[in-house]
């Protein structure tokens, strides 16, 4: 089959080789323009770009698909994607984590006649977790399952009709990290499993979405990685666990900020509890204890400013002489939750 492919991160450029891989032809690529990052902030492609490039796949990076934009440049660049996705011959269209939305023009000519239509690899049980964070957002939440659902796109957000799931358990252990990489194979095999079943002439099953359950994944931001020690060991340890990689768990100790990389919660912890919060109150053979509002929590990996990822003790042993007691602080104003 031929497909247009659009898509930005390594969770899409993982289902893109996937597809090629299965024998299917990519005869255009869409993925977001260039950024700058890194310490020199280079621009850098985009996963999707660079093995589309590698694939000797045609690219194109609009900034925006709304040919109604304000800004004329952006708009000329829309108008120049929709040119193009009429003038090539596809019969369907797959979308993963593309970053930009779909308008109802774009829908409409993967939907011609003959063609399939436009597909979205989504990181949820849908309809839990629609929106841009779902791996983050269960993990955050305690959730102990979550899947992939490969759903037929419409003009809603993450709202289609539901053609494949299949769901797998989120370990006590597990982080946004290692999410990833499971559900972007079990969503690359889903996805395959579905273009081969068209390629046979497989009719699907469309499965829309019950109105009950409905939650949303809104975006991380920067501004969540700060620790409340004031809250549950629980709380914070599925918080840790969901913002690794991004945007990373910070504390502060002796005016150096700290990321928490892994922690999680003791087995019958035998050690005295302190009334202080974020207070180090023992060390484990794997990490640290930190005292939390409810409970203590096991601390596993740290990481100080400007160094690299390493086990909680040593990583602490190397900013304090003093083992314990000390105390980590929240930058934390709680009137406006902001940073202080």
């Amino acid at each position: 089959m031929k497909i247009v492919f659009a898509g930005t991160p390594e969770f899409a450029a993982h289902a893109m080789r996937a597809i090629k891989h299965a024998g299917h032809e990519i005869v255009l690529a869409l993925t977001q323009p260039d950024r700058r990052a890194g310490r020199g902030m280079h621009l850098q492609a985009s996963p999707v770009k660079v093995f589309a490039l590698e694939s000797n796949i045609p690219v194109l990076q609009p900034i925006t698909l709304k040919q109604s934009h304000s800004d004329p440049q952006k708009s000329a660049e829309a108008k120049e994607a929709y040119e193009a996705l009429s003038g090539i011959e596809f019969d369907a269209m797959v979308v993963v984590a593309y970053g930009l939305i779909l308008p109802q023009e774009i829908l409409d000519l993967a939907a011609k006649q003959r063609r399939h239509g436009c597909f979205n690899i989504h990181a949820s049980l849908l309809p839990r977790w629609r929106g841009a964070a779902p791996i983050q957002r269960s993990i955050e939440s305690g959730d102990t399952r979550t899947g992939v659902s490969i759903m037929l796109m419409d003009a809603g957000l993450d709202t289609g009709d539901v053609v494949l799931t299949e769901d797998l358990m989120i370990s006590p252990q597990e982080t946004s990290a290692s999410l990833h990489d499971r559900l972007a194979e079990l969503g690359a095999r889903l996805m395959v499993q579905v273009l081969n079943n068209l390629d046979a002439d497989v009719k699907l099953t469309r499965a829309p979405q019950p109105s009950e359950g409905v939650t949303y994944a809104e975006k991380i931001l920067k501004n969540e990685a700060e620790i409340d020690w004031g809250l549950s060991a629980a709380e914070i340890d599925r918080r840790i666990r969901a913002f690794n990689p991004f945007p990373g768990s910070t504390s502060h100790l002796n005016g150096e900020q700290f990321k928490f990389w892994n922690s999680c919660l003791p087995d019958n912890l035998n050690i005295a509890q302190s009334k202080n919060i974020g207070e180090v109150v023992g060390l484990s053979d794997e990490g640290i204890y930190v005292q939390c509002g409810d409970g203590v929590i096991e601390v596993l990996e740290m990481q100080r400013p400007g160094g690299k990822r390493l086990d909680a003790v040593k990583c602490l042993a190397m900013s304090s002489r003093e083992l314990p007691p000390i105390q980590f602080k929240s930058m934390i104003n709680v009137k406006g939750g902001k940073h202080v």
